[in-house]
């Protein structure tokens, strides 16, 4: 099975620059995740996105590559039946120009 979650958009304090230290801005979190589906080991997607929000808005991240790592080991220590990990996270408004991203994929 394959866990999709798209566009998940809120905002925190992310990023090295001053203004990005002193107020929030809106990120948007897109994820696939495989896994070995059973009735007892299923995950819930609520809960996967309960997780993304709580560590991003609690860790305050200075690099997106760090964020992504903490999400990596925040979500596989929660489902350690996950097979791949696929996350992208874009900073929508912090070029006017276009959308940043940085995205990972992970082999577990």
């Amino acid at each position: 099975m394959t866990i999709h979650i798209e566009a998940l958009s809120f905002d925190v304090i992310i990023g090295l620059l001053d203004f990005e230290r002193e107020r929030t801005q809106r990120i948007i979190i897109d994820l696939n995740a495989s896994y070995a589906y059973s009735n007892e080991a299923f995950i819930d997607y609520a809960d996967m996105v309960f997780l993304i929000q709580k560590e991003l808005k609690e860790r305050r991240y200075e690099l997106l590559e760090e964020a992504l790592i903490g999400l990596k080991n925040i979500l596989y220590s929660a489902y350690p039946q996950l097979k791949t990990l696929s996350v992208k996270i874009t900073k929508p408004d912090i070029m006017p120009e276009c959308n940043v991203a940085l995205s990972h994929k992970w082999d577990f």
